[in-house]
């Protein structure tokens, strides 16, 4: 399996062969920590079955939507702008692509659950609580590429209602 610094190398060159006011803001990817060598959230998703035969295309759009979200709520990996109108911009532009490019391959429970993930990581971001907006990404990943399931729905209305045991139930609901 890819690791998350081969998806934000792919993020990278993909942007950058876009051009325009994107590929501008851009910036060479730094050298990645150790946890970046390990498969991340958008390679867990295109292992999955749904994205089968088109990993590479789920595995990016997936890239774009966390970049989107470090933008917004972070520190972003392949851009470079203290600008936070900026960083919002740019964060919009990617969840717009990678939802698009989502909807272009008709997978329309992916893209169900990528609205979920997008709103529920709002949602952990706006309670301040990092652990949850990490539990977030790592479940509402998984069920993008290999479904979700009764547990899973349970543990996103748990973290819709703000439950304390929400990430517990979000992790335990994919395997982890």
């Amino acid at each position: 399996m890819r690791s998350a610094a081969d998806g934000q190398r792919a993020l990278f060159a993909a942007l950058r062969s876009e051009g325009g006011s994107v590929a501008g803001a851009l910036c060479e990817p730094l050298p990645e920590p150790a946890e970046e060598q390990r498969p991340g959230p958008a390679q867990q998703a295109a292992a999955g079955p749904r994205a089968r035969g088109r990993e590479a295309e789920y595995e990016l759009l997936l890239e774009m939507i966390y970049e989107g979200t470090r933008l917004h709520y972070g520190t972003p990996r392949v851009f470079a702008t203290e600008d936070a109108d900026l960083r919002l911009l740019l964060g919009d532009r990617l969840y717009a692509g990678g939802l698009a490019r989502l909807a272009e391959i008709g997978d329309l429970d992916a893209v169900a659950e990528l609205a979920d993930l997008i709103s529920l990581q709002a949602q952990a971001q706006a309670r301040e609580d990092p652990e949850l907006a990490v539990a977030v990404w790592t479940a509402g990943a998984r069920a993008i590429g290999w479904g979700g399931g009764s547990e899973y729905e349970t543990a996103k209305a748990l973290a819709r209602s703000e439950d304390p045991w929400a990430r517990a139930a979000l992790l335990a609901a994919i395997g982890t």
